[in-house]
Parts: structure tokens; sequence; C-alpha cells
């Protein structure tokens, strides 16, 4: 019995495998794979990628991709994406803009609703809107006494633009019904069918006044 014994204790002994060894650490091993993987990742991410994603928007859009930008006469008047102050009572005017419509300095006025000067402003330009409209000051809209979030919204709402159609007829010389066509074809429906809200590019309906005359 103790010769068998010892003779399973000597079998398993010999069945069980040596303790494995961790193989060396070297820097100069570990600091050419950081390396590597740096200049992947920056060649990958930092230029392979931003190349495509360029090379992709300038093959399914490369107007948005442009800016959206409108020409005349090959000089650039403005973009569809950005708000643009008129002069003039012959110009459909747009939303305030807290950045003074300048796209280096997109912002909102970050101005709560109870803010007294956010108040105070909005007073101010109801008041300003309803005598250049020639309109009661509850009926101003109130995409045309508050700013957009970037500041630089171009659109506003058929409501906004309706109030404002009288004044452009009068100063064009045009009828009241002629420029209410003209904001009926520039009013864009809601996103897909469903996002958002029915609005009028400001841009796009001054530069049809302009050509309508």
């Amino acid at each position: 019995m103790g010769t068998a014994m010892n003779s399973m204790r000597h079998k398993t002994g010999a069945a069980t495998p040596p303790a494995a060894t961790a193989a060396p650490l070297h820097e100069q091993g570990a600091l050419r794979g950081a390396i590597g993987l740096a200049i992947v990742t920056l060649a990958g991410f930092g230029f392979l990628y931003s190349l495509a994603g360029v090379g992709v928007g300038q093959a399914v859009a490369p107007v948005g991709a442009n800016g959206s930008l409108i020409e005349r006469n090959g000089q650039v008047i403005g973009s569809t994406l950005v708000a643009q102050p008129f002069a003039g009572d012959g110009y459909f005017q747009p939303r305030p803009s807290a950045a003074s419509y300048n796209v280096m300095a997109l912002s909102g006025s970050n101005q709560a609703r109870t803010n007294p000067d956010m108040r105070k402003r909005i007073e101010e330009a109801r008041a300003a809107v309803a005598q250049r409209e020639g309109v009661a000051r509850e009926a101003v809209p109130g995409d045309l006494v508050t700013q957009s979030g970037g500041g630089v919204d171009p659109h506003i709402s058929p409501e906004a633009a309706d109030i404002q159609v009288a004044r452009v007829a009068r100063a064009r010389g045009l009828s009241p019904d002629a420029v209410r066509q003209l904001v009926a074809r520039h009013t864009e429906g809601k996103q897909f069918g469903v996002l958002g809200a029915p609005r009028v590019n400001v841009l796009e309906l001054n530069l049809a006044l302009d050509a309508a005359k």
C-alpha cells in the first residue's frame, strides 16, 4: 500500500509542469510600440479620418460642406446658414443677434427670462418693431425681439415675415399680395415633415425681392 502511494505521488509530481517564467520587459521595445501607436493614431485619426470626412462631404453635399454660400456675379454675398442685417424699408429684417451677426463670435445672451436687463431689452425691441411695422406691440412675434442660441439664426417665422409685408411692399411699390406670394414660395416646412416649425430664410427672400423688380 505504501509503495503504491509513493508511486502515485512520484507520478503526480512528475506530471506537474514547471512554473512559467515571465519574459523580461525591455524598455526599448515598449518605447517603439508606444511611438508606433502614436504615429498610427495621429496619422489615422488626425489626418486620414479628417481627409476622408472632407472628401465625403465634397462628394455628397458640396454646397453644404462649403458653407452654403450664395454668390452673385462671382462674389459671395452671404450664406443661407447665417443671418445678416439689411438696411432700408424694402427688405425683410431678421431676428436680433447677440453676436452682432458676426460668425466668429457666435453666442446667445445667456440671460434668463427673469433677468431685468433682458426683459427691458425685449420691451424696447418690441416697441421699435411695432413702430417700424405700424402694428400693435402685442402683434409682434417673439422671434423678432428675441435672440437665437447661436446669435445668427437666418430664419424667421411666417408670422414674423407677414407683419413686414406691408412695409416692404410700400417701399418697393409692389402689391402686398405679390410680396405675400414671394413669402409663401420661400417658406420652408418642418424638417422631414415632423421636426421644428415652418420658417422663412430672410436672405433668400430678400434676394427674390431684388430679382422680382
